[in-house]
């Protein structure tokens, strides 16, 4: 019986090996006629309202648009100048600080020149805190008006005196009776002169 089972099972295979042949073949010849034809592209109709509608919103996007490229370039101007203005508080709450300073600069600059004796420890020890003073004032961006012996400018030195020396030029600052300082473009305090005729 094992034998009898074993035969139609091996006749069977052949059969269904036949009919699966077969399919292979004509799943081959299919795909040859796909390749060989070109897809056809699909055209689309549109009425005369969906063409209105699409020009219609076409349009609401281009206002959309604008509106936005608009609003962006309104921000970037409000945040420079914010920036900006915050920058002018703090480099003027900075030019007034140092202003109430240069009191001490003044004094420290008469205490230095004072007559006294070059060996006095007290002497040395005023030069040194006032050269401490000046460092301090050029680490931040302060520096002094050069107003001795150069022609007198106006939107920097205010003029208190007024003396006639040929050994001057016209215009030319005499004496200097106030340093004046500079931060940057900025005047924190004019320096006060006398200019020569």
């Amino acid at each position: 019986m094992s034998e009898e089972n074993k035969q139609p099972m091996a006749e069977e295979t052949p059969e269904t090996a036949e009919q699966e042949a077969p399919q292979e073949e004509s799943a081959e010849g299919a795909e040859k006629p796909a390749k060989g034809k070109k897809k056809k592209e699909k055209g689309y109709t549109f009425t005369r309202e969906q063409v209105e509608q699409m020009e219609l919103a076409v349009k609401q996007l281009d206002s959309v648009k604008d509106q936005f490229v608009r609003l962006s370039a309104e921000y970037d101007n409000y945040r420079k100048r914010t920036t900006k203005e915050k920058d002018n508080i703090y480099q003027d709450a900075k030019a007034d600080t140092i202003k109430a300073f240069l009191d001490v600069y003044d004094n420290l600059e008469r205490a230095a020149a004072a007559e006294g004796g070059e060996d006095s420890p007290h002497k040395k020890g005023l030069e040194m805190i006032f050269q401490q003073y000046k460092t301090i004032l050029e680490k931040l961006g302060v520096k002094e008006i050069e107003a001795k012996g150069q022609p007198f400018d106006p939107e920097k030195m205010n003029a208190v005196m007024h003396i006639d020396d040929e050994a001057f030029g016209e215009n030319e600052v005499a004496q200097v009776f106030q340093a004046g300082f500079e931060m940057g473009d900025k005047v924190i305090r004019y320096a006060i002169v006398q200019v020569a005729n």
